[in-house]
């Protein structure tokens, strides 16, 4: 099992440019040190009889597929907007 110590703390502490003072440092070595020992336990995990998987529920795609279809009359729709030209609706500038 590795073992943190309060040197390690602070030196990891310096990379984020966080200050810990010594009995910071010295409780997070050792919340560090219980962290990285779990990963250990995990490690001893019998897992050759579980498929890999990217999540641990199941997801259905609940979208229907995009299927183009004549929902509007298209002259019905341009009569509705304010301008149109050659069939396509005209917007304001945006830019």
């Amino acid at each position: 099992m590795t073992k943190f110590t309060q040197d390690d703390v602070k030196y990891f502490a310096n990379f984020a440019r966080i200050g810990v003072s010594d009995e910071e440092a010295e409780v997070f070595a050792d919340i560090i040190s219980d962290l990285v020992g779990f990963g250990d336990v995990l490690k001893e995990v019998q897992t050759d009889h579980i498929e890999p998987m990217t999540h641990p529920l199941q997801f259905v795609n609940v979208l229907r597929e995009d299927v183009p279809q004549d929902i509007l009359d298209r002259e019905e729709m341009l009569a509705s907007v304010e301008e149109h030209e050659a069939g396509m609706i005209k917007v304001p500038n945006i830019l």
